[in-house]
């Protein structure tokens, strides 16, 4: 079974704890890695920089301490395997719902599960609706 890295931990603690709920239940099914939980102005700035999100600190439900928001990604990262993400993204989904712990995925923002609408893909962002 897959286990957190150190650093996965790290950055998981940041989080709220339903998120880490969440994120502990995933990794019992597939290995995956935490790329951010907690975004300072500077990580978030960088973000926007390189067209990463769409908005600025302090917006982000990343910018908010514990964390809101989570970006999760299966592990190895192969980020030209973009089938891969987008079922990674509906098990985290459909995790989330079995948990009653409400997400909104950056690959169906609507909710609509159809994913071909989206105007803004963040296909490793997973935010708690509250």
């Amino acid at each position: 079974m897959a286990k957190w890295s150190k650093k996965s931990q790290e950055r998981l603690s940041t989080c709220k704890p339903e998120l880490i709920r969440l994120a502990d239940e995933i990794i019992k099914i597939t290995d995956c890695t935490v790329i951010y939980g907690f975004r300072t102005k500077q990580e978030q700035e960088q973000a926007f920089l390189e067209s990463k999100t769409q908005v600025h600190f302090p917006y982000s439900k990343h910018n908010r301490y514990p964390s809101s928001a989570i970006d999760l990604a299966p592990y190895p990262i192969d980020w030209g395997d973009i089938r891969r993400f987008y079922y990674f993204g509906g098990m985290v989904v459909g995790v989330a719902k079995m948990l009653d712990i409400p997400i909104r995925w950056g690959g169906d923002w609507n909710g609509n599960f159809q994913v071909k609408d989206q105007l803004f893909n963040d296909l490793v962002h997973f935010e708690l609706i509250n």
